[in-house]
């Protein structure tokens, strides 16, 4: 199954990272490739179901999401339940980066589920959703620096 994974060290405190990662209602007014996000379902602290509508590459990607959210360790696993994608399942992270830094990550798997394109389809599918994460990532850099 092709994976993508991106990461980026950005210069906030790690608690202040985690808070934008989690804050996914406003992805869309800083990311420019995030169309939508709403979260449909709340379970206590850790659980939500969130449903997502991103632009890749001139082509709208949808899903709806189930993420189990850990405070503590500054992860949030994610699965699609229902969507575009055959599997769509990753994590973001937020760990220390030195004193009072950030190394923000996402790790993407997916499945486009069309076995017969798979060889022709999945690299062209990792290299945009690699380009799609890294925007992402900078676009939270720039949220959480140009704030101060």
């Amino acid at each position: 199954m092709p994976t993508v994974a991106a990461e980026l060290s950005i210069d906030a405190l790690p608690a202040q990272s985690w808070a934008a990662v989690t804050d996914v209602e406003n992805y869309p007014q800083c990311m420019d490739n995030v169309r939508s996000v709403e979260i449909v379902e709340c379970s206590g602290a850790d659980h939500r179901t969130t449903a997502w509508s991103v632009w890749l590459r001139g082509s709208v990607l949808e899903w709806v999401a189930a993420e189990y959210l850990d405070h503590q360790a500054r992860r949030c696993d994610f699965r699609q339940i229902s969507g575009d994608l055959s599997r769509f399942v990753g994590c973001w992270s937020v760990r220390p980066a030195g004193d009072s830094a950030s190394l923000v990550s996402l790790h993407l798997e997916f499945d486009i589920g069309i076995p017969l394109l798979a060889g022709m389809l999945n690299p062209v599918a990792a290299a945009a959703l690699r380009e799609n994460a890294q925007q992402m990532l900078t676009a939270l850099e720039r949220r959480l620096t140009d704030s101060r």
